[in-house]
């Protein structure tokens, strides 16, 4: 429950919705749909999570209600704010199941633009799967959800350049068939250039058995969180897991509001947080 910091409960559709500007840096122990109708709409302006998908992971018992979670991301989201959500899909009887294309589509529903998909690409040496009939499956997908246009977007600039040193050249065709020479035709090519929306890093390895059980790596989180907000923006993780998303929303000078639904796992995410 947020602490009542001079302000008022109101009664919106038979929920009391706390109205405060001080409802940050808290980690919620509850179920992620019931706190987030407490939650003041257009408070959040960016939510990174991965959700539990296709029963995969063992999650101490626990399911989620997907479109009451997608309408409530919706409802809390900031105009310009995004939404990114990894996920990926099981192979059931030999078909994936293609969860995560129906999650996109039903968030694109309620309102969002699937501003990007992107790839996680785990840089891995033990991926597993039916390997006698399909190749190894080594990525998930990164959605990136909008609520309209997003008002934050800061590029990582990491992409080695080959051509560092050199003169652009080149020519656009134009729908006339006609060509044009690029915008930047002359200019130095930089060192390096705008990261591509594949990105590839390790997956976390999971430190001992009461770890949480699908840890993404801090260096995914944290790079969502520098592209997509800035400091002092308030950061969501709506099913927190081991707290990855608070530690580097903390790291970074953004505020964090959590919630994760198994007192296991908060315990973890209170002992990542100091």
């Amino acid at each position: 429950m947020f602490p009542l910091l001079k302000s008022y409960p109101v009664r919106n559709g038979g929920v009391f919705i706390i109205t405060m500007k001080e409802n940050k840096n808290k980690i919620i122990q509850g179920d992620c749909l019931e706190e987030m109708k407490k939650m003041e709409e257009n408070s959040i302006d960016l939510t990174v999570t991965s959700p539990p998908y296709d029963n995969l992971r063992d999650y101490n018992g626990y399911d989620f209600d997907f479109e009451g979670i997608a309408k409530e991301l919706y409802r809390v989201t900031k105009q310009g704010g995004v939404v990114v959500w990894v996920v990926g899909d099981a192979t059931i009887k030999g078909s994936e199941t293609g969860t995560s294309f129906k999650q996109a589509l039903f968030f694109k529903e309620c309102g969002f633009n699937l501003h990007d998909t992107m790839i996680w690409q785990k840089d891995t040496f033990t991926a597993v799967g039916a390997l006698n009939v399909r190749y190894a499956p080594v990525f998930e997908y990164m959605f990136i959800f909008s609520k309209g246009k997003p008002k934050t977007f800061n590029p990582i600039k990491d992409r080695r350049n080959i051509t560092a040193g050199l003169k652009q050249h080149g020519t656009i065709r134009k729908h006339d068939n006609t060509t044009v020479k690029m915008s930047t035709h002359g200019n130095i090519v930089r060192e390096f250039g705008q990261r591509h929306n594949v990105w590839k890093m390790p997956g976390e390895k999971r430190r001992n058995i009461s770890s949480h059980p699908a840890m993404f790596p801090e260096k995914l989180a944290e790079d969502h969180i520098l592209s997509w907000s800035n400091e002092g923006d308030t950061i969501l993780d709506p099913m927190s897991g081991s707290g990855t998303t608070l530690k580097m929303a903390k790291k970074n000078n953004r505020n964090y509001i959590g919630i994760e639904i198994s007192q296991e796992y908060v315990n973890i995410i209170k002992q990542r947080l100091l």
